[in-house]
Formats: structure tokens, C-alpha cells, sequence
């Protein structure tokens, strides 16, 4: 089913270019970004449906790259979710900072994942998803790719 993928590699591309606003105003850097969508993989739900099919972000990856993510953000001088991670958003400023001193003192969140973060790295994947969707029908492409993806 990769080469669903592989005939929307320009169009992909164009929604990079789009969605880099939104990634600014994520609390995620450029190069977070680039590793969260790295871990994550794309595929339509539904595909046989035409009216319910969806292109949907799989992100069961994301838990165990987000240590390197937290890492990231530390060399950029910022903890994670806070100014160092890219923009504002939920997670960040003084809050995420308060919370992070309390996780690193009382050892909390127990598997090291900062689910606020995770979550929001979910959400803005499946806003990407939806995004490049949008794209494609818009530009006539979406019953092609969606037929693609059942071969």
C-alpha cells in the first residue's frame, strides 16, 4: 500500500509548505516536527467507502520518540512544552515548565512521557491527515488515491 504514498509525494510536499505556519504556532520546532513525522505513518480508513474514507495518522510510534523530542527541546533551551519548543500552545509556558521541575522532582508521569505533549503531537499529525486530504480533493486527486490505496 506504499504506493498510494509514492503518487502524492508532490502534493505532500505542497502541504509541507502550507502547514509550516501551523507548526509555528505549535509548540514544536521545525526539527521536532520533522522527527514526529518521521515516527508517524499514513493510511485511509475506510478506503473502500467513498463517503467515510479518511486519511488517518498512525502514530503508535510517537511514545518512543518522545525522550529524543524532550532532548531536542533541552539543546534548544527550553524544557519541553516551553519557549525552547518551537511556539505556544497548549503545554507550554509557565505551566508545562512548573510541571516539568514537579515530574523531575517527584519522578511523575512513570513512563517518561509527557502525554500532554504526545497528545498534542497526535493531534497536529491528524491536523497534517486532514489537511493533505483536503488537498487532494481539492485538486481532483482524492478518488484516484483512495482507489490506489485498496490495490
Amino acid at each position: 500500500m506504499s504506493d498510494w504514498t509514492d503518487a502524492i509525494v508532490g502534493d505532500r510536499m505542497q502541504v509541507d509548505q502550507e502547514f509550516n505556519r501551523r507548526v509555528r504556532e505549535s509548540q514544536f520546532s521545525n526539527q521536532e516536527w520533522g522527527l514526529i513525522m518521521t515516527a508517524t505513518e499514513f493510511e485511509i480508513e475506510n478506503a473502500e467507502n467513498p463517503e467515510t474514507a479518511r486519511i488517518v495518522a498512525q502514530t503508535e510510534k510517537l511514545p518512543q520518540i518522545m525522550p529524543e523530542l524532550d532532548e531536542m527541546s533541552e539543546q534548544m533551551g527550553g524544557m519541553p512544552g516551553g519557549p525552547g519548543g518551537g511556539g505556544g500552545g497548549s503545554g507550554g509556558g509557565l505551566s508545562g515548565a512548573i510541571s516539568g521541575i514537579k515530574d523531575a522532582i517527584l519522578g511523575g508521569g512513570g513512563s517518561g512521557v509527557d502525554e500532554q505533549r504526545l497528545t498534542a503531537a497526535e493531534d497536529l499529525t491528524q491536523e497534517y491527515a486532514d489537511t493533505l486530504q483536503t488537498h487532494l480533493e481539492q485538486r481532483g486527486k482524492w478518488e484516484q488515491v483512495r482507489l490506489a490505496y485498496q490495490e
